[in-house]
């Protein structure tokens, strides 16, 4: 899909059911964040495989070793299809502070773009610069959004 060759890593789509994935979701855990345990639940029970309009879940690849990952759903938090979710970021302690975040959530913003009016995520309190310096503004007072980016009428 797309690479960066100065940094080594290739981003594609991928699917979270390779031993690859199952290394990356285990440091997550012991880490204390659930999102890819969440996202190997549903795609494993079938509610969510990023298959509906404008949906993909991205990979990020160093060789043979996935560095990270970022999804983008249809918000299921908002009537309709003209909201869209960043869903499930996670790099690895190895690939951090690098770009490689701002990487996946650009590829995911840039499809976002193409299908969505409206860009949503709801991130952890440590997690508020990072959005807000990719252009996410905050939002107040939403139980399931903490930042927003509008794309406009054109989508």
């Amino acid at each position: 899909m797309s690479g960066s060759p100065e940094t080594g890593y290739v981003l594609k789509r991928f699917r979270p059911i390779m031993p690859a994935f199952d290394a990356l979701q285990e440091e997550s855990r012991l880490e204390g964040y659930w999102m890819l345990v969440r996202l190997a639940d549903g795609w494993a029970g079938g509610r969510n495989k990023f298959l509906k309009r404008g949906e993909a879940l991205f990979g990020a690849w160093h060789g043979p070793e996935l560095a990270g990952v970022c999804g983008l759903n249809i918000d299921p938090y908002f009537g309709g299809m003209r909201h869209g979710r960043v869903r499930h970021l996670f790099v690895s302690a190895r690939h951090r502070r690098n770009g490689l975040g701002r990487v996946l959530v650009e590829t995911v913003i840039d499809r976002a773009r193409q299908y969505f009016t409206v860009l949503n995520t709801r991130a952890p309190k440590e997690a508020f610069g990072f959005y807000e310096r990719l252009g996410f503004q905050p939002v107040a007072g939403e139980e399931f959004v903490t930042h927003r980016m509008i794309f406009g009428k054109g989508g």
